[in-house]
């Protein structure tokens, strides 16, 4: 009689790096016989990977364990495991609210992940592993990628500023970067494979190189990428602005395959909160940098991370937030509100800003950045861009079959398409059409489609859809096996906010 394999869920939380690092665990599992469980069934092991940049991260993991505790007392062997930023700060503290988690594993322990199941579930007794720094750059592991056309290539872990804010360094250990030749050789492999848009992955992501003493590594990095044949689209998150170089800019208006896009958290507008909050930049020096980058590249959109209510915020130190807002003219803006986390500076300062007032200054910062971002996307109304279509159902409306993707600038749009299947771009292709209507958070091409050009990542997906990809591949030089690609077209937060 044939065994089916247990099967595996991964409830993901947080930035970017969490989504990659999701990835690897899945790459794992499925190394070590797991298979994915299926729609609408209870897996056998339930993987969070945790978040800890904000307080509501811890409610909604405990939360989310208290459900699954009835499920599991009727479910004889299955295991429910914890990692990411949170087992890490955490660690046996999670035992303690959840004894029935099976185990806890850090964010430098990935790779142990089916051992502490094993072990966990021959011993009976839950196990808890959590390393203090990395032993080994984590892309060397399996990695099981949700997109066949795009994909995340981390180029370093960890971070070594200081931000009173943020707990991720002490949970993600001080900057480590790969080699540039391991990268292109990760991004020239994931390319024979039909990827055609990567971007790159740090938690300071143009601090690059300050762990071999190169201070232009990022910018030669970019450049490399763009000798890289089928290589259509490369992005990049976060940079910080400390470390945002003149070459870098450059290296982005001269390499076409380095998309105009930029997402550079700015935190505050109040030179006094940026003090406070340890950003070594002041508002002048963050709008010097956007004033460049629109320069080289004049239609460029420009993204941001912005924090409302950092203890001591006054109502002129707001002003200041809008007013740069205002000057910079985003496309888009992820907004927090200031959360207290147990370990930075941050949470013992003096002058914590009442609730009601953060929330009202919140949604005053969220009428501006709406009202902003819809007026840039006018600006679009009338322009051909080249969109890079997405995975997912699309949008039909009675008169309209619509499929959506990124645009160059990473703007999400909206485009309709013939119904017939023979005559619609698949994801993974490429289109060029002409913007017709414009949203605050999206843009309609109803005109149809210009140019569709079917792509090596469109053959891709339409290989994975037949279930006639290959199961396993190897990156060259890496020993890094891959099973098909995850989408970062959609934006997702930085991690941490800066």
């Amino acid at each position: 009689m044939t065994v089916s394999a247990r099967t595996y869920e991964i409830r993901t939380h947080g930035c970017q790096m969490n989504v990659h690092d999701s990835e690897r665990l899945a790459g794992l599992l499925e190394d070590a016989g797991y298979a994915r469980v299926g729609p609408d069934a209870q897996a056998d092991v339930v993987v969070f990977n945790t978040c800890a940049v904000r307080e509501n991260a811890d409610n909604r993991l405990y939360g989310n364990l208290g459900q699954l505790y009835p499920v599991k007392k009727t479910r004889p062997g299955m295991q429910i495991a914890v990692g990411g930023c949170l087992a890490q700060k955490d660690q046996g503290v999670i035992l303690d609210k959840a004894p029935w988690v099976d185990v806890v594993f850090g964010t430098h322990n990935i790779g142990s992940l089916p051992v502490l199941l094993e072990r966990a579930r021959v011993a009976e007794r839950a196990q808890v592993e959590i390393a203090e720094t990395l032993e080994r750059f984590p892309s060397t592991l399996p990695t099981r990628r949700d997109s066949a056309y795009a994909a995340w290539v981390s180029i370093s872990v960890g971070c070594n500023n200081t931000c009173t804010f943020c707990i991720v360094p002490r949970l993600r250990g001080r900057e480590t970067d790969r080699r540039p030749g391991d990268i292109l050789a990760e991004v020239r492999a994931l390319v024979a494979e039909g990827v055609q848009e990567i971007t790159l992955l740090g938690q300071n992501v143009n601090a690059y190189g300050v762990e071999f003493g190169d201070r232009r590594a990022f910018a030669r990095l970019l450049r490399a990428c763009g000798e890289i044949d089928g290589l259509e689209r490369v992005r990049f998150t976060s940079p910080h602005p400390k470390d945002f170089t003149d070459d870098v800019i450059s290296a982005m208006a001269e390499t076409p395959n380095v998309m105009p896009q930029l997402h550079m958290p700015l935190q505050s507008g109040s030179d006094r909160i940026l003090k406070a909050m340890r950003r070594s930049y002041r508002s002048t020096r963050y709008l010097s940098i956007i004033e460049q980058v629109r320069s080289a590249m004049p239609h460029a959109a420009i993204t941001t991370d912005i924090i409302v209510g950092f203890p001591g915020e006054t109502e002129a130190d707001f002003a200041d937030t809008l007013d740069v807002v205002r000057e910079s003219r985003f496309a888009a803006a992820f907004t927090f509100q200031y959360s207290i986390r147990a370990g930075t500076p941050a949470a013992t300062m003096p002058d914590q800003v009442p609730k009601r007032v953060v929330q009202e200054r919140y949604e005053r910062l969220i009428e501006l950045v709406g009202e902003i971002a819809w007026q840039e996307n006018q600006t679009q109304v009338g322009r051909s861009v080249e969109v890079l279509f997405a995975d997912g159902e699309g949008r039909k409306d009675a008169a309209t079959q619509r499929m959506s993707g990124r645009a160059r600038d990473n703007r999400l749009v909206h485009v309709a398409v013939p119904e017939d299947e023979w005559s619609r771009p698949r994801p993974g292709d490429l289109a060029d059409v002409e913007i017709t209507y414009a949203a605050p958070h999206h843009l309609t091409a109803d005109e149809g489609l210009r140019r569709l050009r079917r792509t090596r990542g469109g053959d891709a997906w339409q290989a994975r859809q037949a279930g006639s990809e290959p199961t396993a591949g190897r990156a060259v030089g890496l020993g890094m096996p891959t099973v098909g690609a995850p989408a970062p077209l959609a934006p997702v937060p930085a991690c941490p906010p800066g």
